[in-house]
């Protein structure tokens, strides 16, 4: 299927210039066939591994997990029990690989960052109002600089999708580069709320925004709306990153977040990465899954690949 022709190169220097200029390039990207992204995502669907490399392939899910609670109810002991699964998700067995973060309100920070430490696991924090975005930039500002001080290695922003769908297109990237400077050190998750944004030319024109403005990582969804990652949506921003990457040198990471449930799920996603994006995003740095259910059933087919047999309902804990 015909993927997106980036432009040439000198054409990047201006095209956030002006609201108008940001505009012409956006929405000169080319438009998305949606019968070809959709059947090229089913189609790399089917594809069936086995044996050892389905254990490699579990084990590098495993290891792409940001482990997340992000609910009103989150107390401090929720979030240590989480940071302990994060660092040994299996206690009966050692060898199973820890998760890539914990991701966790800006308040929780300080508690996950002591969970973890000394394991290698990161501190994720969902910032600037999330999930809604809907508060003036200085109070989201607030948002991420606390976290960052609480010790955050990662920020997860949610783009304003309102000023996004009307068009303004500069304010959203003023907000992300505003953003990714208040974030310092940390790396920046640019969350788009793909379920809201209606159309696939949306998406496409939403990552390569967040990709000029500084994003680290593009991300689906908060998981919290009806429509979070699907393998079409994130096959169409692994185009996108990979582009990005051909035209700037500029290696950009992808996140699908929520609705990714199994291990076969999982898989599926694994093969998008490595037949579009390629090789070099199958590792956590580039290539991260949104799900804390998702690691149960991981840990579940790990344990059947060892032993032969499924584990009982208490195999795993309850997040």
């Amino acid at each position: 299927m015909p993927t997106t022709t980036p432009p040439a190169a000198d054409a990047l220097t201006d095209v956030t210039a002006s609201d108008s200029a940001l505009r012409r390039f956006l929405h000169g990207l080319p438009g998305v066939d949606t019968v070809g992204l959709e059947a090229r995502a089913a189609s790399l669907g089917t594809r069936s591994i086995k044996t050892t490399a389905k254990a490699y392939a579990i084990d590098l899910a495993i290891s792409m997990v940001d482990l997340t609670t992000l609910e009103g109810a989150d107390t401090p002991g929720k979030v240590r029990a989480l940071g302990a699964k994060a660092v040994h998700p299996d206690p009966s067995d050692r060898t199973a690989p820890t998760t890539a973060a914990v991701c966790v309100y800006p308040d929780m920070v300080a508690t996950a960052k002591e969970a973890v430490a000394g394991s290698g696991v990161l501190v994720a924090s969902v910032a600037t109002a999330f999930p809604a975005g809907r508060a003036a930039l200085d109070v989201k500002l607030a948002d991420v600089r606390d976290a960052v001080t609480a010790g955050a290695d990662e920020i997860d922003m949610v783009i304003d999708r309102g000023a996004f769908l009307a068009g303004r297109y500069l304010k959203v990237y003023d907000e992300i580069v505003a953003v990714k400077e208040a974030s310092g050190a940390a790396r920046l998750k640019v969350i788009f709320e793909t379920g809201e944004l209606s159309t696939y030319d949306n998406i496409r024109r939403a990552s390569w925004l967040g990709m000029l403005a500084g994003a680290d990582f593009i991300k689906t969804s908060t998981g919290k709306v009806a429509v979070n990652a699907t393998p079409a949506n994130t096959l169409l921003m692994l185009e996108a990153v990979r582009d990005f990457r051909a035209q700037t040198g500029i290696q950009v990471g992808v996140k699908p977040a929520g609705g990714i449930r199994t291990t076969k799920d999982a898989v599926k996603f694994l093969v998008l990465v490595n037949e579009t994006a390629g090789a070099d995003w199958l590792d956590n740095h580039w290539f991260r899954f949104g799900a804390s259910s998702l690691l149960n059933d991981l840990l579940m087919q790990r344990q059947k690949l060892a032993t032969g047999r499924y584990s009982g309902p208490d195999y795993v804990t309850v997040d």
